[in-house]
């Protein structure tokens, strides 16, 4: 007996689970942030189409994907995944722009919006109870994450999965894309992430205005943070300017008794 064929079968068997965890993966939203998870999903070897209002073709053409401007032409292409990459005031109109009843039933559903109750809340309204739905936040991008991803928080929330072993697998071999590049994965529930990420979201970034639009507009938290800092700072304030003037008072009665003195 050939003492190879035993590794020949392991190698094979190798392989074959290589290709069963790959995905065909539509990226709906290919502005910087889908191009930037789209890099790591080809260079994994995952089959990727994109679409976007926006001719992204070339940027689509540089990382192997297939790109279409028509939502019908991309639905019609079977995706495992369907991966939401849009900004958080255009989400709601771009999901119900897709043409659902094209794709397969068991297809994945996923976002990767800043905010989780707000995409959940929108799923769960609009897609049909035969698609599974997993929300999503990379907590980093291009700028923080330009060395890897790994050590990087990655939290998701698992919010529908059918009870089948490919609705299950289909979900794992996703998380395991980030997994693989070293994120640090947190399960957390969609409302509790909002909570916690509020106040990190709100913090000073070069990041633009229609960002903190967003955020503001779909995180039921922000409302509530904005008014705390804003008492904070009206406190600070009070104070700076109080010692402010305490110091310019107590340097002109100073300069004046200096004058009288001379």
């Amino acid at each position: 007996m050939d003492a190879a064929q035993p590794f020949d079968f392991e190698s094979r068997a190798s392989d074959l689970l290589e290709r069963q965890s790959k995905l065909k993966i539509a990226i709906v939203g290919f502005g910087n942030f889908g191009q930037f998870l789209a890099r790591t999903f080809a260079r994994q070897g995952h089959t990727l189409l994109a679409h976007s209002r926006s001719d992204h073709s070339a940027a689509a053409a540089s990382v192997g994907a297939a790109f279409f401007r028509d939502p019908h032409d991309l639905c019609e292409c079977h995706p495992d995944v369907v991966l939401l990459a849009t900004s958080i005031l255009s989400a709601d109109r771009v999901l119900r722009s897709l043409p659902l009843q094209r794709l397969r039933r068991s297809t994945l559903f996923v976002d990767v919006l800043s905010v989780k109750e707000f995409p959940k809340n929108l799923f769960l309204q609009l897609l049909p109870p035969h698609f599974d739905i997993l929300c999503t936040h990379p907590m980093f991008g291009p700028e923080s994450a330009k060395d890897g991803w790994a050590g990087l928080p990655f939290v998701y929330d698992k919010v529908r999965l059918a009870d089948a072993d490919d609705s299950l697998d289909r979900c794992a071999n996703f998380l395991d894309i980030f997994s693989r590049e070293g994120c640090r994965m947190v399960e957390m529930p969609c409302g509790e992430h909002d909570e916690s990420a509020a106040e990190i979201q709100f913090s000073p970034t070069p990041d633009s205005f229609d960002l903190y639009n967003g955020l503001f507009m779909y995180n039921k938290n922000s409302t509530e943070l904005l008014e705390r800092l804003d008492v904070a700072f009206d406190s600070q304030k009070k104070e700076l300017f109080g010692r402010l003037h305490d110091r310019l008072r107590k340097q002109l009665f100073e300069s004046s008794q200096n004058l009288t003195g001379s």
